[in-house]
């Protein structure tokens, strides 16, 4: 068994603006965009991004995930910033830009299903541990419900997220994560 040696510094950049142009060229054109492109725009070679990511289809189910990672990842600085019940909130807007992501990525992602990938193999599992963490933080303070489970939660923000994308009005959509934040608060 080898073990993985970690990326030098500047290999981790390469791949982390490698990541984030991927995830805005696919976005907008879809599964097709040239992988030369997307080097291009991220600074680097095309043999710098085939290093990292060997096939389109790895590039994408990067690119996702990564995507995942930030935002699953992100509850544990939240919450060393904030009280429980705001780094929730903070946190469901970081969930709709993801949504909104993941929409944006919809062609390559099925594109990458139909190669035989399986990008979301993880995530519920990612997302409910997320609101798992933040529910139990809020639940030990005080500020949030104890009875509200994380599939609660994922459920209304994707039905909020989805009611308010094809009308783009994410002022709309603050104010209803406010509205189901507030929900979710202990009341006196």
């Amino acid at each position: 068994m080898t073990a993985t040696r970690p990326l030098r510094a500047d290999a981790r950049r390469n791949r982390e603006r490698l990541l984030e142009v991927a995830v805005r060229e696919f976005s907008r054109d879809g599964p097709d965009v040239p992988l030369e492109a997307i080097a291009k725009a991220a600074g680097v070679g095309i043999g710098t991004l085939y290093r990292h990511f060997p096939t389109r289809e790895a590039l994408i189910d990067a690119a996702y995930r990564n995507e995942l990672d930030r935002l699953a990842d992100s509850v544990d600085d939240l919450l060393d910033a904030m009280p429980p019940d705001l780094a929730l909130r903070a946190w469901m807007d970081r969930f709709v830009d993801y949504l909104a992501t993941k929409r944006g990525l919809a062609d390559a992602l099925r594109a990458l299903i139909a190669s035989g990938g399986d990008p979301f193999a993880h995530s519920r599992d990612r997302l409910t541990t997320a609101v798992a963490t933040l529910l139990a933080a809020g639940a030990s303070a005080g500020s949030l419900r104890p009875d509200v489970t994380p599939d609660d939660v994922l459920v209304g923000l994707s039905g909020l997220s989805l009611a308010t994308a094809d009308r783009g009005d994410r002022d709309q959509a603050g104010r209803l994560l406010d509205l189901l934040a507030d929900a979710l608060r202990v009341r006196p």
